[in-house]
């Protein structure tokens, strides 16, 4: 279960801003953000079990993320693992668009994900449980947690509330006040509609928050990052265990056509 907003061609020196939390379970293994092995040219983290990764941007300021449906059900036999959805758009020298044709006729064989796909030139929304797989984005600002993009789950309108007016302000913005943003620990209030999604109320009420703390499962790590229009990149991971307890930071700071 996962939270991203995200702001297109909205601020005037910020091509894309993403503020996002990845909630799993805690004994799930994953590695830190980072730099992968050659012929690779991506940042991303890396979950260990899967072998694919839930975000990430590579050499020419492509980026994507995935978070899952929430559905109940474990996934098919044999069925991919939505974690390679990222890795494949990044290694993959083509378009936006030519990605996306390639995973069209295998869309169906992977359990519920969302896609947000970007390159220098568009923003891309794909699910394979929307009513059209994949469609171009204009620019504004957008959510999505475990559902549809933009559904109005109270995690993701909290999120927003502080997200919006701090996007459409003309000054610059820190990577500090976006990881404030992520870190909200406040569930649902008594006046707000949870998601029915089959899970207990409890647990509902638990994942209500933006920032999800439990000794279980919870959210691993926050992640920022803001692209400039001159292709300078700040990138940020900040990493939690069990109870939310800080762990620690990744962080990349590239010029227009630097590297690490």
């Amino acid at each position: 279960m996962c939270l991203l907003v995200i702001a297109w061609r909205v601020h005037p020196r910020y091509e894309l801003v993403v503020a996002a939390n990845r909630d799993e379970f805690h004994e799930r293994p994953t590695e830190p953000m980072g730099k992968w092995p050659a012929p690779d040219e991506i940042i991303a983290g890396r979950d260990l079990r899967a072998g694919g990764t839930w975000l990430g941007l590579d050499r020419r300021r492509r980026f994507g993320i995935v978070t899952n449906f929430r559905e109940l059900q474990r996934p098919a036999p044999g069925s991919p693992s939505r974690g390679n959805l990222i890795p494949g758009y990044l290694r993959n020298p083509g378009t936006v668009t030519q990605s996306i044709q390639k995973l069209e006729p295998l869309a169906d064989t992977y359990s519920g994900f969302n896609l947000l796909l970007a390159d220098r030139e568009s923003l891309w929304y794909v699910s394979n449980r929307a009513p059209e797989l994949a469609r171009s984005l204009p620019p504004g600002i957008y959510g999505l947690s475990n559902e549809l993009l933009d559904t109005p789950w109270p995690k993701l309108q909290r999120v927003r509330r502080r997200f919006d007016p701090l996007v459409k302000q003309p000054d610059n913005i820190s990577s500090d006040a976006l990881f404030a943003i992520l870190a909200d620990p406040t569930q649902a209030g008594v006046d707000d509609v949870l998601p029915d999604t089959g899970l207990s109320r409890e647990w509902e009420q638990l994942l209500s928050s933006p920032f999800v703390s439990n000794k279980d499962y919870g959210t691993r790590c926050s992640t920022v990052l803001l692209l400039e229009t001159s292709g300078a990149v700040s990138l940020t991971e900040r990493r939690f265990g069990p109870e939310g307890i800080p762990l620690s930071d990744t962080r990349f700071d590239l010029a227009a056509s630097e590297w690490p």
